[in-house]
């Protein structure tokens, strides 16, 4: 599917990439980690055509930068930072959609998942919107459509609980698609892949496989008792889309697997008020399977 041999890269004297050279079959999830400035998103640049570089990189046996038109219409690409684009969110959707061969309506779906009414924004200029609105209409166009590779520069930067639990749910249903996905922590996206590459200083120095416990797809039933009702503490549980009981010292509902270890530190941060904590696959049967507590 993709293949690099000895690709470099400099912007003036500084190297940025250094003799990179990396084969990704059809239908593999890569983990791209690596600290700031570590060469993650000049390497999607390059093999997204952006780019002049050395060595050689090919997708599907073609030079992005040589073929770069055949190349993108099998790619769904979610930049780390969006564009400043000033057309409509409705005029952008309809140039993906005429280059691409999708549907705007399939696109209008994803973005509806992530919470996201395209219909309300259609005539709103992209670069108004809101951060996490910019990321739902990118998410929503790289995924909206038929592609067989998806790079995904930081995807869930700006996105809510909820909408961050849907992107993993559609990043699981689209298990045919090779996916690399760059972060600087690997603790985040772990679960999303089944391999990891690190770059250091625009050089790989880690590449390995990846268990898949508890990975994408993967969701865990929680149940919440507290105290006493507390407004803040309602508030942020219900942004992790949990609900009360009449009560409101008993919350349950349900966390994404890639997202458990974000909702152990909103647990933390109320730790004080909460009285006990159950975390369970929800896969699991609940006679078989002995719940987390806190």
């Amino acid at each position: 599917m993709i293949t690099l041999r000895a690709v470099g890269k400099r912007f003036g004297a500084a190297r940025v990439l250094d003799a990179i050279d990396i084969d990704i079959p059809t239908g593999q999830r890569v983990a791209l980690v690596g600290s700031n400035g570590a060469g993650k998103t000049t390497l999607f640049r390059c093999m997204l055509g952006e780019y002049t570089h050395d060595g050689e990189i090919r997708v599907d046996g073609r030079d992005p930068r040589h073929d770069r038109t055949q190349v993108l219409r099998h790619v769904g690409f979610v930049p780390q930072v969006a564009p400043p684009l000033a057309m409509p969110v409705g005029a952008l959707l309809r140039f993906v959609a005429e280059t691409s061969g999708a549907a705007q309506g399939d696109m209008a779906a994803v973005a509806a998942r992530l919470g996201l009414d395209v219909a309300a924004i259609r005539n709103r200029p992209f670069v108004k919107l809101s951060g996490g609105m910019k990321q739902k209409v990118l998410i929503a166009a790289a995924l909206g459509r038929t592609t067989r590779l998806l790079i995904l520069d930081e995807p869930a930067a700006n996105l809510d609980p909820a909408a961050r639990a849907a992107l993993f749910d559609l990043l699981a249903e689209r298990s045919a698609a090779s996916m690399i996905v760059s972060s600087h922590r690997l603790d985040e996206i772990a679960p999303l892949v089944n391999r990891v590459v690190e770059l250091q200083q625009g050089r790989v120095v880690l590449d390995d496989t990846v268990s898949q416990a508890g990975g994408l797809g993967t969701r865990f039933s929680c149940r919440i008792v507290v105290a006493r009702a507390d407004e803040a503490f309602g508030r942020a549980a219900a942004e992790w889309g949990l609900t009360p009981d009449t009560g409101g010292t008993q919350w349950s509902g349900a966390v994404a697997g890639p997202d458990r270890l974000a909702f152990l530190g909103f647990a933390a941060r109320h730790s004080g008020l909460i009285c006990s904590l159950q975390i369970m696959e929800a896969s699991h049967d609940a006679a078989n399977s002995e719940p987390s507590r806190v």
